[in-house]
């Protein structure tokens, strides 16, 4: 008999509006809870596995992964487990973090600590995320986050054309002022000539980056457009061509983990790593997750050195959630939990 055993449940949490994107409109995100729990010392963890279409696998693809890690959990060898899931990235993810959570709460680590032992982290800075919406919404979106704290703003841009962002970005900058942060993200919809004036037009505006202005096949494409004033982030472009090919090219100042999308938090703090001995930014964000996501990917920026304003702010952007929240979020920073593993209660109602 296994000394581990896994469960997970389903789920659903609305957003308190739909978000709109290059990519599409997100109204709800559904997905599904795991437990691992040690019968040999009542030892439990948490993970959450919420799939995205078009950056993991579907929804019935990540249950039977689920299915699948269960099985393998027989061996009690967790290696095993995650090559059962291996395919199955947001599935990876929800198991990975389980397993993290139970080790580091067995130990009475942070779950960042688990990570970087030496590390003693209070706050990381994050950002706010605005949707693509009308000029008004926009700024009056960007006013409140500034007013709130935030020292960083990102913009979703693409729906509309280059002329129409640019005024949104205009009026954001003369509404915040010049001392906040200002990102754009694309997410790809633009055609390298729409990307060239956008990156020019917002350099007069003091944009610091944009993210995956062009789709995530165009390596050269974004090479280009390095060097003009405004950093280049690869977000999608990440998952497609991986570390090595993005350093050949020279085609990103920065680039976007999504612990989610890329399998778990041990796979994203490996890219870190990489990107950071390269001299390229590492930007930790959600996927828009519940709660336990959430927490892990506070976790992970925590435990990369100094790392910029990370995308951790999403969960005033959903109308219910898993549970209590365990990170605050004040002037602009995620407050890291000090409690033992993630830190989150309350998630598992029996």
């Amino acid at each position: 008999m296994s000394q581990y055993d896994l469960e997970y449940r389903s789920f659903s949490l609305s957003l308190v509006e739909p978000l709109e994107t290059a990519s599409g409109t997100i109204e709800s995100r559904d997905g599904f809870l795991v437990r691992v729990t040690r019968a040999d010392d009542d030892a439990v963890g948490y993970g959450e596995a919420t799939p995205l279409p078009g950056w993991t696998e579907s929804l019935a693809d990540c249950e039977a992964a689920l299915e699948r890690a269960q099985a393998a959990l027989d061996s009690d060898d967790e290696d095993e487990v995650l090559e059962a899931v291996d395919e199955a990235v947001a599935a990876r993810y929800g198991v990975s973090l389980a397993l993290a959570d139970l080790e580091a709460s067995s130990e009475s680590t942070p779950l960042y600590r688990y990570y970087q032992p030496d590390a003693l982290v209070a706050r990381v800075p994050v950002n706010a995320t605005v949707g693509d919406g009308p000029v008004e919404k926009t700024v009056a979106a960007a006013r409140d986050a500034a007013q709130r704290g935030f020292r960083c703003c990102k913009l979703k841009v693409g729906r509309r054309s280059v002329e129409a962002d640019v005024e949104r970005m205009r009026r954001v900058r003369e509404a915040v002022g010049p001392e906040i942060e200002l990102r754009a993200d694309a997410n790809g919809a633009w055609e390298y000539e729409e990307a060239l004036e956008a990156i020019q037009k917002f350099d007069d505006l003091d944009v610091a980056l944009v993210e995956q202005p062009l789709p995530a096949g165009a390596l050269e494409g974004h090479a280009d457009l390095r060097g003009r004033g405004v950093g280049i982030a690869l977000d999608e472009g990440l998952l497609e061509h991986g570390v090595d090919a993005i350093c050949e090219a020279q085609a990103a100042d920065a680039v976007v983990l999504k612990p989610m999308a890329l399998g778990g938090l041990d796979i994203a703090q490996q890219v870190a790593t990489w990107m950071g001995q390269l001299d390229v930014t590492p930007l930790v964000t959600t996927t828009i997750d519940g709660v336990v996501a959430r927490a892990g990917a506070v976790h992970l920026a925590a435990s990369l050195p100094d790392p910029p304003a990370c995308g951790l702010a999403t969960g005033d952007l959903l109308a219910e959630d898993l549970g209590r929240d365990p990170v605050l979020f004040e002037n602009g920073a995620a407050v890291v939990p000090q409690a033992k593993g993630l830190g989150v209660e309350g998630v598992w109602a029996e």
